[in-house]
């Protein structure tokens, strides 16, 4: 399968402006004969703007930002993960990344389960026990949000799901480019799979995003990385790749127990 990542800043609290330029990415993507485009966290409105401005922009899943990327997926014929503030049934805002097919349907919707301090715990509600995958050019893909993807067991649990490709869409800020850096590639090779992380680029309120947006095959090789400024990475991932590891055959469940246990109740 061939696929983009769309490293870009974003406008905040701008949806339809962050629209526009999504597109001429998913028509540029096209054009590369790609089959998904892989935008950045919360890149439709922006992601260090305020718990108000996100309470103010969030929809559900099937709001109106939605279906203008249907459309997008549709007139370009290319599958889209977008990110976007979703308001849950249960009045809850949730970071939340959606996949689109290149038919304009829905495919999954995940939400952000690990939040990253003051600015992700004042604005959103922790996604729950819900980790749904999808089949886009021939692979199974699942979806990380930012944060997510540095914790081992929910990209082990997706790999043991039989995900070919974990898309991570992240608004990776300076000082932390280790996490693009180090753990991105170590949890494609760890786990066996293809990881594709998307980053923001530019500054938005208090940060400043460190771009290196990078596609991780399973032997930890980098197939491509952007620098820090405004990128579409095109890649060409084959799924022939992931019989390379043994970690997943060769790991010990029995010993793991502890791993799941609350700090200072599993032992020493």
């Amino acid at each position: 399968m061939r696929l983009s990542l769309f490293q870009a800043d974003a406008e905040p609290g701008a949806p339809h402006r962050n629209l526009d330029r999504l597109e001429r990415a998913a028509a540029e993507a096209t054009g590369l004969g790609s089959a998904l485009l892989v935008g950045p966290e919360m890149g439709l409105t922006g992601y260090d703007i305020g718990a108000a401005a996100v309470r103010a922009l969030a929809e559900p899943a099937d709001g109106p930002m939605a279906a203008r990327v249907a459309a997008i997926a549709q007139r370009h014929g290319i599958a889209m993960l977008y990110g976007y503030p979703e308001r849950g049934e249960d009045g809850a805002v949730y970071n939340a990344a959606q996949l689109i097919g290149a038919d304009g349907r829905p495919l999954l919707n995940q939400r952000k389960t690990h939040l990253y301090g003051d600015l992700d715990r004042g604005s959103f509600a922790p996604g729950g026990d819900a980790f749904p995958t999808a089949e886009v050019g021939g692979m199974r893909v699942g979806v990380a949000i930012c944060y997510d993807v540095e914790f081992p067991e929910l990209v082990r649990r997706h790999a043991l799901a039989g995900v070919d490709a974990l898309l991570v869409p992240t608004a990776l800020m300076a000082p932390y480019e280790i996490v693009a850096t180090t753990i991105v590639p170590a949890r494609a090779f760890e786990k066996g799979i293809f990881v594709a992380y998307a980053n923001r680029c530019g500054s938005e309120g208090t940060l400043r995003y460190c771009g290196l947006s990078s596609v991780a095959a399973p032997d930890g090789s980098l197939l491509a990385r952007a620098g820090d400024g405004e990128a579409l990475l095109t890649v060409d991932l084959d799924p022939a790749l992931r019989r390379i590891g043994t970690h997943l055959a060769d790991r010990r469940p029995d010993l793991y127990g502890a791993v799941s246990s609350a700090p200072g109740k599993g032992g020493s």
